[in-house]
């Protein structure tokens, strides 16, 4: 039996944590200041703290779903 590095759910988490990082990025974005009017909601909480914590959990989910053993037929 052939043994890959990835197995279903590896594929799985590594989905999950793709989706939770394009949140993050959704998240970030907004419309920002022009030259002609500032916007002082580009500095609000959402912006600032939020959505990188939420970025930086789904690359961690990434991180984990790359380093995580498949399961063969002998560990069970």
């Amino acid at each position: 039996m052939k043994v890959f590095a990835f197995d279903r759910n590896n594929f799985i988490l590594l989905a999950v944590g793709m989706v939770i990082v394009v949140l993050g990025f959704c998240l970030m974005s907004g419309s920002g200041s022009t030259a002609e009017q500032f916007n002082p909601a580009i500095f609000d909480a959402r912006h600032i703290r939020v959505a990188p914590v939420v970025t930086l959990v789904g690359y961690l989910f990434i991180v984990y779903a790359i380093l995580r053993k498949p399961k063969t037929g002998d560990d069970k």
